[in-house]
């Protein structure tokens, strides 16, 4: 089947792949969502970017982006009403993004997978990671969102990860002392964009009828 729209692989759960389905929500885009399943990677995926992860976007001139940040960048460079990339906020955002995935992100996938690094105890790696919830709760008693009081990159790009932090125990996250940050996820999870975002679909498979996301345009 061919598209008329960029080709985007996906995995639902993976925080790099929601923060791109945002970034295209944000940016009013579509595109064809090709869901993937990470114990049977398509080949068509695995052609155009051997690394074998999500997300990966094929424009249709064929070029292939592969890095979750930059997809987004590019998508909100298309059309940002809403000013995601605010350049007064750009520079800040980018390092608090960078420190999310090159810091935080080390930490989150160690407390979540305590069994399988047993150099410390999962309170430990809790520990180390809510560094960063400690600079995201500081940032969230200023302002509603982390760089003031509309939605950035920062948001949708560190949100995911928050999200998953959250997840590995609910109750223990939510008994922390970080009131605006539990806050701020909570709009989250209830934002109609991120509930968008979180539509499940079928894996693909060759041959199925092109999927588009969102399935209508946003007015």
């Amino acid at each position: 089947m061919t598209s008329s729209y960029p080709c985007l692989y996906s995995f639902r759960r993976c925080p790099y792949a929601m923060r791109v389905r945002l970034g295209i929500l944000f940016a009013e885009l579509q595109v064809e969502l090709r869901e993937i399943t990470l114990k049977n990677k398509p080949p068509q995926m695995l052609a155009i970017s051997p690394k074998g992860t999500v997300p990966v976007l094929q424009l249709l001139d064929g070029t292939v982006i592969e890095e979750s940040r930059e997809i987004v960048t590019w998508a909100l460079a298309q059309r940002d009403s809403q000013e995601l990339l605010n350049a007064e906020v750009l520079h800040q955002a980018n390092a608090l993004i960078d420190k999310n995935d090159n810091e935080f992100k080390y930490w989150l996938d160690r407390y979540k997978y305590a069994d399988r690094h047993l150099e410390m105890s999962q309170i430990e790696y809790r520990q180390q990671g809510e560094v960063f919830l400690q600079l995201l709760e500081e940032l969230l008693t200023k302002n509603s969102y982390l760089l003031g009081e509309s939605i950035t990159i920062a948001d949708i790009g560190i949100m995911p990860f928050v999200r998953q932090f959250a997840n590995v125990n609910r109750d223990v996250f939510y008994s922390l002392p970080y009131m605006n940050l539990q806050r701020w996820l909570q709009d989250w999870l209830q934002h109609p964009l991120f509930l968008q975002a979180m539509t499940k679909f079928q894996p693909w498979q060759d041959g199925d009828e092109v999927v588009v996301f969102p399935l209508s345009s946003i007015s």
